[in-house]
């Protein structure tokens, strides 16, 4: 019996996601971000940046927010921001906004 090995991989959810931005006009392409990207979600660009160098660009979906890219650069080119996909937002706006921010506008005398 002969087993399939064109298995595709789904995306396992995570509790932490990341996204990672990469100031491309910067990177120089040295790839050590994408030797410590354990999830393998960088790579090298086709298209050259205006000085001429290969650019790193990232894949957001399978990111875990980990920051191992960003600690490597030698650059400092790659920001990671973390995302919490299963937490609601909670909106932390005081109910009396409107009047703290007229008292601070126009203090009564």
């Amino acid at each position: 019996m002969e087993e399939n090995t064109n298995k595709t991989v789904s995306v396992k959810e995570r509790k932490v996601k990341g996204r990672v931005e990469i100031d491309i006009q910067r990177c120089k392409g040295c790839e050590l971000c994408t030797t410590a990207c354990k999830e393998h979600a960088l790579a090298l660009s086709d298209t050259i940046n205006i000085k001429g160098y290969r650019y790193i660009i990232a894949n957001n979906d399978v990111c875990t927010g980990c920051v191992n890219c960003a600690l490597v650069c030698p650059d400092a080119v790659i920001t990671v921001y973390r995302t919490h996909p299963k937490k609601k937002p909670v909106d932390i706006t005081p109910e009396n906004i409107k009047e703290q921010i007229q008292s601070m506008i126009s203090p009564s005398k």
